[in-house]
């Protein structure tokens, strides 16, 4: 629907500006944006198998089993309607656990069947039960700690440090995360006053505003240096921790790495159709002048306010978050090209690509897997926490890029 919707309305703003020149230049664009979105998702290929070959790795090595361990406790008082002991509970931290480390073949498939034991206990099978509700907002606004697609686009496009959006992804999808968790919390009126849950959002919170605090401290060029820096000790521990904990279970290495890396492989060649179908959509919106028409009226919106306008450049990647992943990953990619990867609005689009969810597509996949027609609050909620999620994004990279 995007692709239809945004193509012809290029076409219509072409014709609509009555310059051959414009019309040419959309023509153009189909041929030069379906070359680049096959170049970027074949140089895909190699950073996509080397961080799945690694992911890999660490799912065997048992990385997510210790995750699991680690917030099981937490997880027993979020969701108080679970019998302990019952197999949903099980299923909902494997595939939270799955979720942060970014391996989302493996997370699909467990939260699909956390879901069908969340039915099991339901009494009103088309009606989201609570525990429902709180498990797909959680998944909707996912905090995930190896951004990896993100990080080989910027790569892919060069950025002269593709990890440095990093720290800023973290802190505002940690935000996202933690404001969903309190709206729900609120109108199901779950018991946050214990001391597991009280020490579990403490201590995370902590760790976020003192890291804000920090960088608030510096000046651009060391707020630059240390999160570059920060994020690259934090990468490469991971990457040890992953290779350590195979080598401790004694999981053959190598042929482990070689398994991730051919799903990888399969991964940036899927990617090529979707890619190129939204960046023939988007590269004709620009060349008609659409696209900056719209972005153009929102800046002088704005500029009446004595507001800075250069997060509105990001805008589209937000807007189509929500409905699209393929859609909002091309907006990301074509915000980098048009603007520059270490552009304000390159990055910024970086940080709201990774600090929210597809949040329609992951509410129908997941809830219609099991029949449940009745979403209560699920989907406000959703949209809620994907809200702040993205006006966070917009604060953190104002504070990290200036």
């Amino acid at each position: 629907a995007f692709f239809l919707i945004a193509f012809v309305t290029a076409v219509v703003s072409a014709f609509a500006f009555g310059n051959p020149d414009v019309l040419k230049n959309v023509v153009a664009a189909l041929f030069d944006s379906s070359k680049t979105g096959f170049e970027i998702a074949l140089g895909l290929t190699g950073v996509m198998s080397l961080w799945l070959g690694l992911m890999r790795i660490a799912e065997k090595g048992g990385i997510t089993e210790l995750i699991a361990k680690i917030v099981g406790p937490l997880f027993e008082r979020l969701f108080p309607g679970i019998p302990k002991g019952h197999a949903a509970s099980g299923a909902i931290v494997m595939n939270r656990s799955a979720n942060m480390l970014g391996l989302d073949n493996a997370a699909t498939p467990l939260g699909l069947k956390a879901m069908k034991e969340l039915q099991s206990l339901n009494p009103t099978p088309d009606t989201a039960s609570n525990e429902m509700v709180l498990f797909m907002v959680m998944n909707a606004s996912s905090v995930t700690l190896v951004p990896i697609s993100i990080m080989t686009f910027r790569a892919q496009l060069g950025a002269a440090n593709p990890a440095d959006v990093f720290v800023p992804i973290l802190i505002a999808t940690y935000i996202s995360d933690l404001f969903g968790l309190l709206l729900v919390a609120s109108i199901q009126r779950i018991n946050l006053w214990n001391r597991v849950v009280l020490g579990w959002i403490g201590a995370l919170t902590a760790v976020m505003a003192g890291l804000v605090w920090h960088f608030s401290q510096l000046d651009a060029a060391a707020v630059s240096a240390q999160s570059r820096t920060l994020a690259n000790v934090i990468l490469l521990g991971l990457i040890t921790t992953f290779l350590v904990a195979g080598a401790i279970r004694r999981i053959p290495l190598y042929e482990t790495f070689i398994e991730g890396a051919k799903e990888g492989f399969q991964v940036a060649v899927g990617i090529v159709p979707y890619l190129v179908a939204i960046l023939v959509a988007v590269g004709a919106l620009r060349a008609s002048g659409a696209l900056e028409a719209f972005l153009g009226a929102i800046k002088a919106g704005v500029g009446h306010l004595s507001i800075d306008t250069r997060w509105v450049d990001a805008l589209p990647t937000a807007l189509i978050k929500p409905l699209s992943g393929g859609g909002a990953r091309g907006m990301m990619v074509d915000t980098m090209k048009a603007m520059g990867a270490d552009s304000f609005a390159g990055r910024l689009s970086c940080v709201i690509q990774g600090s929210t969810e597809t949040t329609f597509y992951v509410l129908a996949v997941y809830f219609g897997s099991v029949g449940v027609k009745k979403t209560r609050h699920a989907l406000g909620c959703a949209l809620a926490a994907e809200g702040v999620g993205v006006l966070a994004a917009i604060v953190v990279s104002y504070l990290f890029f200036g």
